[in-house]
């Protein structure tokens, strides 16, 4: 089950109060104060982890809180300090407060991490309040509690590809084909419920990740079909791939409803390269011309068939290019 959405409450360990003791031993006169300092609270901290693809976890248990700091003892015995517990979540998790929906951190990188609520300061004991004109104090801090939030987990999928399609345009074959990725398919709507991804070897050691997004249709940007629940997950590729249906009433129309679609969730998405494939050729007359696609340049429009696998490999050669120069782009702004 993908789960890209969660809610979850941390809370740091409290600190340990400091301790009121006074040496006492024989032979020793006036010992004076020997009150030892709390231990300080653990924190939590979520950290990204690559091994890790979906929020799953946080359904289970949704609760998290670090050990509390030991408290101060006699003769100058400071407390434990509570250990740190590390969350583990995937790469791409944007962490929000619930309360003010300010942005806490975006966990893009593996390893990256982030205090999420801090433990509390221990207390100081009386050791720390003896003075020459106040020799006996009686007095010592009390541990400060930790830090508790509520967060939300969003997790943006990090792929370079992502695979845009109507419903029953051939996505899931053509992951399938193009990858080791198996995901259901089947000769209805909506069979994909969920996005997979898939690693495409494109040659010379190199390869990309590929994201199949559920089907979107038109109005899917005000939550119709699963659009808006998956839409956020094309956000972070680098490159998009248009597949459209051949064979269905008018190929032009469907690219012209994909890519409005995807402008009123994020107009930033119609910036991204772009490939245009039609697919399911394997099933159009060869005597009959293709379909013509308005506005599209003609480098980047291709005719595929996932089922045979006709074009595959222009397509992941097209693919290795166009990614290349994205990849030159970013590095040499």
């Amino acid at each position: 089950m993908f789960i890209d959405q969660a809610h979850i409450t941390v809370r740091g360990g409290g600190g340990g109060h400091g301790c009121v003791s006074f040496r006492r031993e024989k032979y020793v006169p006036r010992g004076g104060p020997d009150g030892g300092d709390g231990g300080d609270g653990g924190s939590v901290v979520l950290v990204a982890d690559e091994n890790i693809n979906t929020l799953l976890t946080f359904r289970r248990r949704r609760k998290f809180e670090a050990p509390r700091g030991a408290h101060g003892r006699g003769s100058t015995k400071h407390g434990r300090s509570g250990g740190d517990i590390r969350v583990l979540v995937p790469v791409g998790t944007i962490v929000r407060e619930r309360s003010s929906g300010r942005q806490m951190a975006d966990l893009v990188h593996p390893g990256q991490d982030i205090v999420a609520a801090r433990g509390g300061r221990g207390g100081r004991g009386n050791a720390h309040f003896a003075t020459a004109t106040h020799q006996a104090p009686r007095e010592a801090e009390k541990g400060q509690p930790g830090e508790e939030r509520d967060l939300e987990l969003e997790l943006k999928l990090l792929a370079d590809i992502g695979l845009v399609g109507l419903p029953n345009s051939g996505k899931s074959t053509l992951l399938s084909r193009l990858s080791a990725a198996r995901p259901k398919i089947a000769d209805y709507p909506f069979t994909t419920l969920e996005p997979h991804l898939g690693v495409v070897p494109m040659g010379d050691y190199r390869q990309a990740l590929m994201a199949d997004i559920p089907g979107l249709i038109a109005g899917a940007h005000r939550g119709k079909g699963l659009g808006l629940q998956f839409l956020r997950h094309i956000e972070r590729t680098r490159m998009l791939l248009f597949l459209l249906d051949i064979t269905g009433a008018d190929p032009a129309e469907d690219l012209r409803i994909l890519r409005q679609e995807l402008s009123r969730f994020s107009p930033a998405l119609l910036s991204k390269p772009s490939i245009v494939c039609l697919n399911k050729v394997d099933m159009w007359p060869p005597d009959r011309p293709l379909p013509s696609l308005p506005g599209e340049e003609e480098a980047v429009c291709l005719a595929v068939s996932a089922l045979t696998g006709r074009g595959l490999e222009e397509l992941k050669r097209l693919i290795h290019r166009r990614i290349g120069a994205v990849s030159a782009e970013q590095t040499h702004p």
